[in-house]
């Protein structure tokens, strides 16, 4: 349940993110302009180039420090891509800002359909970070879902880990409904109207975020109390009994 915040988190990269990039320039050259929801791919780029790295340099790192098999636990490893979520959001904040105040002085603020000058690739960090959190708990979860499941529902294991992401889009347009609704309530202080340079995203953004944030301290209190079926294989003690998991390691 405490990983459907991060679902929330992740909708935004084919939504917000994707309405943000078209209104900013998105020439390459003279003559080439890219599409908006193109800049989606940096996170299975960031995906594909880190995965290669967690394997062969930082969990054998890890795992010298802590004396387990895969480096870090399973829920340390979901926990730290939450972590890398909020973060996400935050920029995303400070991006958006930063793109109303540049159509603000290029005097774009009425002019939903006018380009901001303003490179789409200020972006690219929201969703490397985004490409990056997947790293950590997207697979996170997904190795977790699979080796906690009873063996005999494995296959289901994975069908919750890939529902968080359903889940979590579904989510994201109740909590986009509701706080349009909220919002609107004072008039001309809408966070989501039809011209963007209106709007107040950069406000959703740090809710998004401080859920996130309220989200962690819940999921850091779970895992604490969380006891694995399977002991993860420890280089010190692999034969011992499974015992409670703290979420950061000592």
């Amino acid at each position: 349940m405490t990983c459907l915040i991060f679902g929330v988190v992740f909708a935004q990269s084919s939504t917000f993110f994707t309405k943000q990039g078209a209104t900013m320039d998105r020439k390459i050259g003279k003559h080439f302009e890219i599409p908006a929801a193109s800049l989606q791919c940096f996170i299975s780029l960031t995906l594909i180039l880190l995965l290669p790295i967690y394997d062969r340099i930082f969990v054998p790192i890890a795992r010298n420090l802590t004396g387990n098999e895969r480096g870090i636990t399973f829920l340390q490893r979901i926990g730290t891509g939450m972590v890398i979520s909020i973060l996400s959001m935050i920029v995303a904040a400070l991006t958006e800002i930063r793109r109303i105040k540049v159509a603000k002085e290029n005097g774009l603020i009425d002019m939903p359909n006018a380009t901001i000058p303003l490179s789409v690739f200020l972006l690219l960090p929201q969703y490397i970070l985004f490409g990056i959190a997947d790293v950590f708990t997207m697979v996170g979860m997904q190795e977790y879902f699979y080796d906690q499941m009873p063996d005999t529902m494995k296959t289901l294991g994975i069908a919750v880990y890939l529902s968080v992401l359903g889940i979590g889009n579904f989510l994201s347009s109740i909590l986009i409904s509701v706080t349009e609704k909220l919002s609107c309530r004072n008039k001309g202080s809408c966070w989501f109207v039809d011209n963007l340079n209106k709007a107040h995203l950069d406000y959703y953004y740090w809710l998004l975020a401080s859920l996130s944030a309220i989200n962690f301290c819940i999921y850091i209190f779970l895992a604490n109390c969380y006891k694995y079926k399977n002991a993860q294989n420890n280089f010190s003690d692999q034969g011992e009994s499974c015992s409670p998991r703290t979420l950061l390691a000592s």
